[in-house]
């Protein structure tokens, strides 16, 4: 079957960082499911995994963690889908991954397609909105009822993929007030389009244009990106007894002391991790993903394709990668067919 892998881990712009390449079709055993690769789309842990580093591989690995598909067969132990069946997931980060033309995957991570989308709409979905799902409700707490609407919460890097669900989860669902940042016009306007109430500059000075905007402190701060660099601001504008989480790796330490004084709570969010240790609550995922669906069909989300890039080939993957490298991305980049 048609796969999309690497043996060295190269720049994006070395041809061979990402080849086209024909592997051995998978049949799946226990919860697995083989689904046909219909569509999928690119987040920045491909281009984080693919990243330059001296491990050569004794065979080619596969990378993708977003899809939409069709069950072609199931193992002896799955009782939620069947052949034929339409399904969207994310995967598991421990196994290989979508970029080919067949996919085994957990069905306990895997929930069926909305059924108004199709594979490529819906392809740009579980990864980011897992995410973003666990993050504002498992990880900070907030209800998806409504229950702490109209308190505020800052989501930094509004228009990313992430960003572009967590504006509508934390909108439509947690009726809260969205600030979200963006610092082109472009990314402004897709952030507002999703339901931010304010956007702010995360380049700027964040907590003096809050401060503008009438907001001295939040009740939430989601950190999409540059955990780094955007920490101390969310320190500061947090307000006592707030949370934030966020899902990008730090290189320098975090400076958690700064939360002290306000007992306010700091969380990771990583929606690999039930997949990559195997928890007893995996199934978590199939019913985020279903409940998901929902949603989109009923018209309370919709989903955040910024671009279609052609079909599911190296040479598109790596123009994918390179631009989620470079920060241009809008919404998400999808490829649909082989």
């Amino acid at each position: 079957m048609k796969a999309i892998g690497l043996t060295r881990y190269l720049p994006i712009d070395n041809p061979e960082s990402l080849v086209d390449i024909d592997i051995d079709k998978p049949q799946p055993t226990g919860h697995d499911i083989l689904v046909k690769v219909e569509a999928i789309s690119v987040n920045p842990v491909d281009y984080k995994v693919r990243a330059p580093k001296d491990t050569v591989e004794k065979t080619p690995r596969v990378l993708g963690w977003d899809a939409a598909g069709t069950v072609e067969a199931v193992g002896p132990d799955v009782t939620l889908f069947k052949a034929g069946d339409p399904v969207f997931y994310a995967g598991s980060i421990t196994r290989p991954g979508a970029n080919s033309e067949f996919h085994l995957v957990d069905e306990r991570i895997v929930g069926r397609k909305p059924a108004s989308l199709d594979f490529t709409h819906a392809a740009a979905l579980p990864l980011t909105a897992i995410t973003a799902w666990e993050a504002l409700f498992a990880r900070l707490g907030v209800s998806p009822q409504g229950e702490d609407a109209g308190k505020s919460v800052l989501i930094v890097g509004g228009a990313g993929g992430v960003g572009s669900i967590g504006i509508q989860l934390a909108k439509q669902l947690a009726k809260l007030t969205v600030i979200a940042t963006a610092s082109r016009p472009a990314s402004a306007k897709w952030a507002k389009d999703l339901g931010a109430d304010h956007i702010v500059d995360h380049f700027g000075d964040m907590p003096a244009q809050l401060k503008a905007l009438g907001f001295e402190q939040v009740d939430y701060v989601l950190i999409f990106n540059d955990t780094d660099r955007h920490f101390p601001a969310a320190a500061a504008v947090i307000k006592p007894q707030g949370g934030i989480a966020t899902i990008v790796e730090n290189e320098k330490p975090v400076p958690v002391e700064l939360l002290k004084a306000k007992s306010a709570a700091f969380h990771w969010e990583f929606m690999f991790t039930r997949s990559m240790f195997g928890t007893p609550d995996m199934i978590e995922q199939h019913k985020l993903l279903t409940e998901v669906a929902r949603l989109i069909d009923a018209g309370v989300l919709r989903t955040t394709v910024g671009e279609n890039l052609g079909k599911i080939n190296a040479e598109n993957l790596r123009r994918a990668h390179r631009l989620l490298e470079e920060g241009r991305a809008i919404g998400k980049l999808v490829l649909t067919g082989f």
